[in-house]
This record gives C-alpha cells, sequence and structure tokens, in this order.
C-alpha cells in the first residue's frame, strides 16, 4: 500500500521555517494505530489525514504521541495541499474535524482559516507551571492550555523552560506572550506532554491569543510572530465566537509511505 505524503511548511513563503507539517491524502480512514505510527515514523509535530465527505473532508491530526483535536498549521497545510493538488478550481475548502466545521479560504497568497474562539480566563498558576517556565509571569490564564503573560518580546524569546516540569501539567501545553515590538503580539508554546517539547508556530494557540490581545490591545485585526528558532508570521481578526488565521504555506517535499500488508 502506497500513502502521498506531502510536507509543507506552514505560516511562512519560503522553506526551512515555519511549521513543517506532514499531510497524507487517504481513500478511507486507516486503523487508528497505523495512523499514529504513520505520525510516530514522520517526527514532526503534527501529521494530518484527510478522507473526502460530502462537500468537503473530514480531518484528523496526531502528534508523534497522540491524536489531537485541533491543530492549525497542519490545517493549513492540508488546505495548501487540496488547493493545489485536489481541487485547483477551488478557494474555499471545508473540513469537518473533531472541532466542529472548519473552513480555509484561498485570498492570494494567504490562506484564512475560521476557528473556533477559545478565549482564555485567569486562573491560579499551577506550581509545575511555575517552575517549568522558570520565571514569574505577569498573569497566567488557561483555555485548552495554560497562558502565561510576560512584560516584553525579549523575555519570551530568552525562556529555556524545563520540559520534564511541563510535561506533568494537566491542560495540553503551555503558551508564553507578550506584546510585540514591531507586531502586536509574540508567543512560543510548549507541549511536552504530547511529545512536542516546543512547536515552531502553533496555530490553535491563537484561538486563544487572538481573543486576549483584542481585548488588551482594543483592536480586531492583529499581526502575530511566533518566536521560536524557525519563526512564524500569523494574521488574525478577532470575531467574537470565532476568529480568523491567516499565513503562508510552502512546499519543502512530496513523496510516498509504502507499508507493506
Amino acid at each position: 500500500m502506497k500513502i502521498p505524503l506531502y510536507q509543507i511548511d506552514a505560516f511562512s513563503n519560503h522553506i526551512f521555517s515555519g511549521n513543517p507539517a506532514a499531510v497524507c491524502p487517504l481513500k478511507e480512514w486507516l486503523e487508528d494505530s497505523l495512523l499514529q505510527t504513520i505520525a510516530q515514523e514522520n517526527n514532526l509535530s503534527e501529521t494530518a489525514f484527510f478522507v473526502p465527505e460530502g462537500n468537503g473532508y473530514h480531518i484528523r491530526w496526531f502528534t508523534p504521541v497522540a491524536e489531537v483535536d485541533l491543530c492549525g498549521h497542519a490545517t493549513l497545510a492540508t488546505a495548501f495541499v487540496i488547493f493545489n493538488y485536489f481541487d485547483t478550481s477551488s478557494s474555499h475548502v471545508s473540513f469537518h474535524s473533531k472541532s466542529g466545521r472548519l473552513t480555509v479560504v484561498k485570498e492570494e497568497e494567504l490562506l484564512s482559516m475560521d476557528f473556533p474562539s477559545q478565549p482564555p480566563v485567569l486562573c491560579e498558576a499551577p506550581k509545575e507551571l511555575l517552575d517549568g517556565i522558570g520565571k514569574e509571569a505577569l498573569e497566567v490564564l488557561c483555555s485548552e492550555d495554560y497562558v502565561a503573560v510576560f512584560s516584553s518580546e525579549n523575555d519570551i524569546i530568552e525562556l529555556d523552560p524545563d520540559m520534564a516540569i511541563l510535561k506533568k501539567l494537566d491542560l495540553r501545553g503551555v503558551i508564553v506572550t507578550a506584546q510585540g515590538k514591531n507586531v502586536d503580539f509574540v508567543s512560543r508554546f510548549f507541549a511536552p506532554k504530547f511529545g512536542v517539547n516546543e512547536d515552531p508556530v502553533t496555530g490553535s494557540a491563537h484561538c486563544a491569543l487572538t481573543p486576549y490581545w483584542a481585548n488588551k490591545l482594543n483592536k480586531k485585526d492583529l499581526h502575530a510572530h511566533q518566536v521560536s528558532q524557525r519563526g512564524g508570521e500569523l494574521f488574525c481578526k478577532d470575531c467574537g465566537n470565532r476568529v480568523i488565521i491567516s499565513g503562508r504555506a510552502v512546499q519543502f517535499m512530496e513523496g510516498s509511505i509504502t507499508i507493506n500488508t
């Protein structure tokens, strides 16, 4: 059995930056254990699998160790593959997922994803969070992840978290963020519990970051950078109970997976 494989760098317009995602088109769903094994073998933060369904596609996302409910960069990468290889005349694609219906619209170079908003709320910081980050935050909130807010972009860049401690947290991961120097806000994202110590660019984290910074800065349209080593650029819009997260993508590789059955 051969499965097509595309590797796409999301939230960037040139390779070797942004967040690499593997995208595997399927005709029908395979066993979950095989999907997880493929993701483990790919050893990227996410592998996306999609199957035609109705007028769109059913999409699922796997880290090297687990399936997740929502992933931004791998959705962006999957839309890029569909627009370039499967439905080249379309500028709109709809996905069915564990997080409901998601849509992606192609607008010249940008791909814009319509995702659920996940506004974070203030919470008491767990000791593991403070110990793991190694620096006191201005405030700590939680949504799908913990959100630790700091005073400057340099604070975010200079953080060197202890992943063994952060792995003990109960939520998916940790977002650290601050107002940016040349953009509205910057962030980094850590999810060691899911086999991803630091995710280069995390679209789903901006489901929480967008409403937070829209409220703080009193503006709906936001420009963001994820200041990981690879780095990535995002354009976000607060739409109430939804957020629009936009970015570019570029193809790194096209190939196939061979599985002997």
